[in-house]
């Protein structure tokens, strides 16, 4: 007999922001502005939900993705700070869909993960030198839990990165549906890795760019 569905929010607050690029890992495809190709989930059903979400979790940008032009792409930093808002937008996928999410998110590798663990811990490190090997527990909505993953290191231990211009517009894209170009502008501009790099015009320039 068939197990029923498991359900868990995924809360996205990078290129996933952008519901055209997280169904890249659902059905699988290239994103636009990706140079990868995404393998998809095992279970291609589309999320039951999606919804605006708030992290509180600063949010920054690092490293060097071979998927996105070498340049930085998004991370939050391990502790919760009340002066600090993530913009995220969270799917309420399977626990199957989620854990092939972060398979795709590490390049395909293998690993041990216990959902029951990372609630009771808040953090779970299941591998210490992938990007996204943090699986962190941001508490429930309609009952469901809510999950995201980060680096296992601290913001303060990388060196900041330039996002590119087509990274960087897959998440303006995605924030586009519910604020401002302000809004957006506001909300990037402070960000580690935009605000040593960007220049006002350049961001504006893309945001505007990428609204039209």
């Amino acid at each position: 007999m068939e197990q029923p569905k498991q359900y868990v929010w995924y809360a996205s607050y990078g290129s996933n922001i952008n519901n055209d690029r997280f169904l890249c890992y659902i059905k699988g495809g290239k994103p636009n502005g990706s140079s990868m190709v995404e393998e998809g989930c095992r279970d291609q059903s589309l999320p039951i939900k999606e919804s605006i979400h708030l992290i509180k979790h600063p949010l920054y940008f690092a490293k060097e993705s071979g998927r996105w032009n070498f340049q930085g792409v998004a991370f939050i930093g391990l502790y919760q700070d009340s002066s600090c808002i993530t913009y995220s937008k969270k799917y309420l996928i399977t626990t199957e869909q989620f854990m092939d999410i972060v398979k795709q998110e590490n390049d395909g590798i293998k690993f041990k993960l216990n959902l029951q663990d990372v609630q009771e811990r808040n953090s779970y490190v299941f591998n210490e030198e992938s990007w996204y090997g943090n699986i962190l527990y941001l508490g429930k909505d309609s009952g469901y839990p809510i999950y995201t993953f980060t680096a296992p290191w601290d913001k303060k231990e990388v060196d900041w990165k330039k996002p590119s211009h087509s990274y960087l517009s897959t998440i303006i894209k995605g924030l586009r549906k519910d604020y401002s170009t302000t809004d957006v502008f506001d909300y990037l501009a402070s960000k580690p890795g935009i605000k040593e790099s960007y220049q006002r015009d350049e961001l504006l320039h893309l945001i505007k760019e990428t609204f039209d």
